[in-house]
């Protein structure tokens, strides 16, 4: 198992492609946190209001994701992480596995 974060720049995009994703079976669930994000951009300091969204998928959906993501995103350079679980609940891991294809 693994969680891909990502952010947005708004809501209405963040839940579009979230539940994009889960009517794909390619995730179980995300969630999505507001968060001030500051990043160095072109050359210049980024102070930015956004949504992160924590996805929870199989890692062999990240590529898949990861192409859906970069192809419905407004953001010219999208942030599309993945960190492994190494400790997972057994029965939420079967959830995981039995919810995603």
């Amino acid at each position: 198992m693994i969680l891909i974060l990502t952010t947005f720049p708004n809501k209405t995009e963040a839940v579009k492609i979230g539940e994009a994703i889960l009517d794909e079976k390619l995730a179980v669930c995300w969630n999505l946190f507001p968060v001030d994000s500051n990043y160095r951009w072109k050359g210049k300091i980024v102070k930015d209001k956004e949504l992160l969204m924590i996805i929870k998928t199989k890692d062999e959906n990240f590529e898949k994701i990861e192409d859906f993501i970069k192809k419905n995103h407004s953001y010219e350079v999208p942030e599309i992480i993945s960190v492994k679980a190494n400790k997972i609940n057994a029965s939420y891991l079967a959830w995981v596995n039995q919810e995603t294809s």
